[in-house]
């Protein structure tokens, strides 16, 4: 053979091999990125203790320009990573061709107590290209029911002792609770199972379990307690071990507004508490709450109330009294109860509480042999005091919102609640305290008893900032200093009443859920915190706490135990879950309470005739210059009783369309339209004016919101609300049902300027007037504090409530313009709408699909938008605009495509559908 044909047979095998590489590099394109941000369930991520044996699946598609939009996904789960992606033995969803890539329901084996599960989730997109699997992520399932609990309830018996404070109600002292056990094999993993009736801390070791907060939490008691599980795997050892508790009052068994509850706060504090420990060989032992535990009560901790305060004696401090080095000799056997099966234990379906923020003071300054220190914020949580101070004295922690002219303590409006806290010295020099069990609302920390020979120091205070363990969610900003600062109000008002619960206040003698405040709030705070997973928590004791009759109670937890029910508070229960809907697209959240909405509806029947609502109601509450003087307001009980019936049914017939409940949605459908009419009969005469009860902005206000009015009158409708906001100088007259409908209607009927006019007003009744009078937060009464006239004389005059903070829905949907045109922001409209004291704004808001952005300025009449939108979703941007003008898009001329569609030009707008990806636009406004 010669060479030129051995050279002849490489060349022809080389470029063989060379064809065979790129087919085969063809035939196997490279993988797409993988999904982000995966969560279970309301936005759980590798959560412990979980609560839900049947959790929902859900992902974010990469930002990257060739994922547009998913067309299949495959969900493996498993017992064992090492079992992923290919033999997951829990479920294999297999490819499902599928543009769903939140809340996809797990179909597998059935899951259990304890049982630790490992997930991950491929898609495809557009094109049907592959990606890499995910990463791995997992959860681990709490104790699922009561028979779980081998445990008991234990503590010490603090009701012996009779003790009553405030309004006569039984004083418990706090308690100190331990067990040593000995453990002769090596550790491997350890769970902490524990709740209790009131709050607790727990060490193991001398070591701080965890950094929560007033842990279990506010439930309706009688029916749920939370439980919370820990990984301690750390803190146990082989050999001796201890565990310690401390255990106080909280809002199980500790004071209340109206002094009664449901269930039965005279029993002292117990609680329960599981240790399963897996040994490295294998073995497994199991320490619980029973008749081993010793306790006391005589510890530094003497006074720990919500209302009230703590009162903490370093004097009786116990040295390493939660370690194996302490002689309990002296303290007693604990009393012991059996678990009630009527009480579900639950793990906990939403995040703790937790000191989340920091704040120092910025001011500080004397006053009648106190020093004053000043946040400058109104804030929720507890003081951190580093004091200088001598053997024997006392330090006097007080709080305030605000000052009084004089410099003095405003404190009325805590009304029985004393806030205080004390802290006995045991030596001389400097210490440091940080309450345990109680929260406090203020903005002024005042210092007395402490070493007055020392100079003070900005350093001796700060502010712990409590609340649930939630991220924010959105952020919004403008060119308007007051707007910016209406926004920091909101968020701040949203931080001090999310402590566990939704509360009306922070600081008072109440603290409760209030129905009505968390239903027109509930939406804004969507867009400004995570907090699916807090309200979905909150609505389980809404259902619970729910009456044989279908009432809901004024507040939840209800700690009243009375059976009235109020309108516009009760419909808490078909709006927020259907306001939650639209912001998750998560059906589920209408599942869990469609059988509570229908049984409200059947309460709104009962207490009306001929569809007329004679229900008990707190009206528009707080209503500004009610001719009435009540602060009920102006608008008649039965107008607004009537409306929320009907609107009630609305709502209910929605989710049962969307729950695929075809004979219940023409039901509450037909009963939707029914009590519309006889609405429209009762309080609308022919010409659509109000008739037989006072003519207020809010009567009009709820015709128009809930559409109860036929065409033909609703035009008159409108014209008579313009008519009443005029007649009161363009200023609102709106109380806490009033004012989130402001803006939807107006907004609905095109008039923008006159909603901006009364956004930007700066006089009373204005949101701008708390913040020219010093507002940090979102006040109760439009007037709760002028600098002029002073304290509004009421002593119901919180200064941190959220409720008029709600108008935080339409900054983000209208001023920064970013809405929901489908549930779940998986079709999204963007549609900012400028305004002459305004050059700019802009929002960014994370949805089920990603972050969600729009910004936008106003030049030279130019107007230039910059937009996000999140793969998986499409949306459609209106932009104000000279339509006979020049539209330019990312910085060309338009020209729509197969992605980039024009709908509308016309009325001063173009209307653009695009798919995901970043969008520049710039139009001539005139």
């Amino acid at each position: 053979m010669t060479k030129q044909s051995n050279f002849a047979i490489a060349f022809y095998a080389l470029l063989s091999l060379v064809i065979l590489n790129l087919t085969s590099c063809k035939n196997q394109q490279p993988f797409l990125q993988n999904a982000e941000s995966l969560t279970i369930s309301e936005g759980f991520k590798n959560p412990l203790g979980f609560y839900n044996a049947a959790p929902t699946f859900s992902w974010n598609l990469p930002v990257e320009t060739d994922v547009k939009s998913q067309s299949a996904y495959q969900i493996v789960v498993a017992s064992n990573p090492d079992l992923l992606p290919n033999k997951a033995d829990l479920w294999d969803s297999k490819k499902q061709v599928s543009e769903q890539s939140t809340f996809i329901a797990y179909a597998g084996k059935n899951l259990n107590s304890r049982q630790k599960v490992y997930w991950q989730v491929k898609y495809w997109n557009q094109e049907n290209v592959e990606s890499n699997w995910s990463e791995i992520n997992h959860f681990e399932l709490g104790l699922l029911n009561n028979k779980d609990w081998k445990a008991q309830w234990i503590g010490i018996d603090t009701a012996k002792d009779s003790i009553r404070g405030r309004e006569k109600v039984l004083i418990h002292k706090p308690q100190y609770l331990r067990k040593v056990f000995d453990l002769t094999n090596e550790v491997a993993s350890a769970r902490l199972y524990i709740t209790a009736k009131g709050v607790f801390d727990v060490s193991i070791n001398g070591e701080n379990v965890s950094d929560d907060v007033m842990s279990p939490g506010f439930t309706t008691y009688d029916k749920r307690i939370e439980t919370l599980t820990y990984d301690v795997t750390a803190l146990v050892k082989s050999g001796q071990n201890a565990i310690g508790v401390e255990l106080a009052s909280g809002w199980h068994s500790g004071r209340l507004l109206w002094g009664t509850t449901p269930w039965d706060n005279t029993i002292s504090p117990k609680f329960l508490a599981q240790l399963e420990i897996t040994m490295k060989d294998g073995s497994k032992e199991t320490i619980v709450t029973d008749n081993s535990w010793k306790g006391m009560t005589n510890g530094p901790l003497q006074f720990a109330e919500i209302y009230d305060g703590e009162i903490y004696n370093e004097n009786l401090e116990i040295p390493n009294w939660s370690t194996n080095n302490f002689d309990d000799k002296d303290w007693s056997p604990v009393e012991v109860a059996i678990i009630e099966d009527n009480v579900k234990l639950e793990p906990k379906r939403h995040t703790t509480v937790k000191g989340k923020l920091v704040l120092t003071p910025q001011e500080i300054t004397e006053k009648d042999g106190g020093i004053i220190f000043d946040l400058k914020q109104n804030m929720v949580g507890v003081p951190l005091v580093k004091v200088p101070m001598k053997k024997g004295d006392t330090l006097k922690i007080r709080f305030s919102e605000m000052l009084s002219p004089d410099g003095t303590f405003y404190t009325k409006n805590y009304r029985s609640a004393h806030s205080t806290d004390y802290f006995i010295a045991a030596q001389d020099g400097d210490i440091e305290y940080m309450p345990k069990f109680t929260f406090h609302g203020f903005r002024f920390v005042e210092l007395s008893g402490f070493d007055t020979s020392k100079e003070p120091s900005k350093s001796w205070v700060k502010g712990i900032v409590l609340y649930s363990d939630f991220d924010d969610n959105g952020t919004f900003t403008s060119s308007h200093d007051k707007l910016n600062k209406l926004q920091s109000n909101i968020v701040w008002g949203l931080r001090g009443n999310f402590l566990d619960i939704p509360t009306d206040c922070p600081q008072r003698n109440e603290r409760l859920g209030w129905t009505g405040d968390a239903q027109v709030f509930g939406p804004t705070s969507m867009f400004n915190a995570d907090v699916y997973k807090f309200w979905a928590s909150w609505l389980q004791s809404v259902r619970e706490a729910q009456l044989q009759d279908g009432a809901i109670p004024w507040t939840v937890p209800d700690s009243r135990g009375n059976k009235i029910a109020s309108s516009g508070w009760g419909d808490v229960c078909t709006v927020i879950p259907w306001k939650i809907y639209m912001r998750t697209g998560d059906t589920r959240i209408l599942e869990e309470n469609f059988e509570m909405m229908q049984n409200w509806l059947e309460y709104h029947k009962l207490k009306s005739k001929k569809y007329i609502s004679n229900m008990m109601s707190f009206s528009d509450w707080l209503q500004p210059h009610p001719e009435n003087g009540d602060t009920k307001g102006d608008t008649s009980l039965n107008l607004i009783g009537t409306a929320y019936f009907a609107y009630s049914a609305k709502l209910t017939a929605q989710a049962a369309k969307v729950l695929g409940k075809k004979e219940e949605q023409a039901k509450y459908h037909t009963l939707y339209k029914t009590i519309a009419k006889a609405f429209e009969n009762e309080f609308f005469d022919e010409n659509g004016k109000i008739k037989g009860v006072t003519e207020t902005q809010t009567s009009y206000l709820l015709a128009l919101a809930f559409d109860l009015l036929p065409e033909s009158k609703q035009q008159i409708a409108k014209s008579n609300l313009l008519e009443k906001i005029k007649e009161a100088d363009n200023h609102l007259r709106t109380g806490f049902l009033g004012t989130p409908l402001l803006s939807q209607v107006l907004d609905e009927m095109g008039e923008i300027d006159l909603m901006y006019k009364l956004l930007f007003n700066e006089t009373y009744p204005s949101w701008f007037y708390s913040i020219n009078q010093g507002a940090t937060t979102i006040w109760e009464r439009w007037n709760s504090y002028s600098k002029t006239e002073g304290f509004n004389p009421q002593n119901m005059n919180s200064l941190n409530h959220y409720a008029y903070g709600a108008i935080g829905e339409w900054m983000y949907e209208r001023v920064a313009g970013i809405a929901p045109l489908e549930a779940g922001y998986k079709k999204i409209r963007i549609s900012p709408i400028p305004n002459e004291k305004l050059t700019s704004a802009s929002a960014i808001l994370n949805t089920p699909y990603g972050k969600v952005s729009s910004s936008w300025k106003l030049e030279n009449n130019t107007f230039q938008l910059e937009t996000t939108i999140p793969p998986n979703t499409t949306a459609t941007i209106i932009i104000p605009a000279n339509v006979k003008e020049e539209l330019r898009l990312n910085g060309e001329t338009f020209k729509q495509d197969s992605n980039v569609k024009l709908i509308n030009a016309k009325n001063g707008f173009y209307e653009i559908m695009v798919p995901s990806g970043t969008y520049s636009f710039q139009s001539s406004i005139k």
